[in-house]
């Protein structure tokens, strides 16, 4: 397995490490529970370095990520981020991402840790234009750094104005006297930075971080980042996302502009928005003790319907919900369903699936 350049750190931090995507990482360094709630009322610190990035470069640069890309590449700002998919000709999703253009002939892709060599091998394969791509992820290390407190703990490192750093925007940003590209973007509902550095630069802004106490900021696990994620809907590849999932099955239909552009699989979520998805994802309220799991069954009398991708009580509301795709017409807001869990049924109802409201910097 592989180790990032914070493993060490970690290790001294006491973190209980497992494996990852093929990487030793952090699950918790206290509690999930504690960790979660750390971020959504504090600040916290992710190692994220895990991360794949691909880099995209030439004259039809543009063209190419357009074609790959499910958002609307072609009305993009320099120095914007956008969030969306890459699709196979099914319409299925090959991987969420997030997209950052440094200019027209000039893309950063960074992509989920398991995908890394799966995505790369897509994008490899159809690059039909006039362009380079090349597989940066052995050369980049990230840290995630979010929270209410984000913006104040940063500052005190860096002369930049961050307020002046939208979000979805980046910038090369000198933090302590080294430069690094620095993100306002993020996984868990909260503001926040995305910073990305070569590694042992990212050691240096990890401790400098971390040095400004525990009365402002924390390390995360990869623990706490799922649960922060799934409280505000935000999907996870393999759960939420996956070659047989549709983004208009996961709801995540703002990210796929079928106005703009040609990319592939768009025919097949053209028709598939005309005709309406036959199932798509929403959130169910367990309403008995327990915790729904990623692979139960759902059903609606004896009939399944649906499987729940991921499921927690969550920290933030202590109600214990889950994201799951069910089928049309059992979809609908306050519809009484079952789960099966082991050798019972529980009861659930069908509801909004954000557990929890996105606390961004819009401004």
């Amino acid at each position: 397995m592989k180790k990032t350049v914070l493993y060490d750190n970690h290790v001294a931090l006491d973190a209980k490490v497992v494996d990852f995507a093929g990487f030793m990482m952090p699950i918790s360094y206290t509690s999930i529970s504690h960790e979660h709630s750390y971020v959504r009322e504090k600040c916290g610190i992710f190692d994220v370095s895990h991360m794949g990035e691909i880099y995209v470069k030439g004259s039809e640069a543009e063209k190419f990520v357009d074609y790959i890309f499910t958002n609307d590449v072609l009305s993009m700002n320099d120095n914007q981020v956008l969030y969306g998919m890459m699709c196979y000709p099914t319409g299925g999703v090959v991987d969420d991402l997030l997209v950052y253009k440094v200019n027209k002939e000039f893309y950063l892709l960074v992509i989920n840790a398991s995908n890394i060599e799966k995505d790369y091998a897509w994008i490899l394969e159809n690059n039909k234009f006039d362009c380079v791509t090349s597989n940066e992820s052995d050369n980049y290390s990230e840290v995630a750094l979010q929270g209410p407190l984000a913006e104040k703990v940063l500052s005190e490192f860096t002369s930049y104005d961050l307020k002046e750093l939208k979000f979805f925007t980046f910038d090369n940003i000198v933090i302590d006297g080294i430069k690094y590209l620095v993100s306002r973007t993020g996984y868990t509902g909260e503001d926040g930075f995305e910073i990305y550095g070569k590694h042992q630069d990212i050691v240096k802004v990890w401790e400098l971080l971390l040095s400004k106490g525990e009365e402002y900021i924390v390390p995360i696990g990869l623990g706490a980042r799922d649960t922060l994620r799934f409280e505000v809907a935000l999907p996870l590849y393999g759960n939420e996302l996956s070659k047989d999932i549709t983004p208009l099955e996961a709801s995540l239909g703002f990210a796929v502009k079928l106005e703009a552009g040609d990319f592939i699989g768009k025919d097949v979520l053209v028709k598939q928005k005309a005709e309406k998805t036959k199932r798509r994802v929403v959130g169910l309220t367990l309403l008995t003790k327990g915790i729904l799991r990623h692979g139960y069954k759902v059903y609606f009398e004896d009939k399944e319907v649906g499987e729940v991708t991921t499921g927690y009580k969550s920290p933030s509301t202590n109600e214990s919900v889950a994201l799951a795709l069910i089928d049309r017409p059992y979809d609908k807001m306050g519809t009484l369903l079952k789960v099966q869990v082991r050798n019972k049924f529980v009861d659930v109802k069908v509801r909004n699936k954000k557990f929890y409201d996105k606390n961004y910097k819009q401004d």
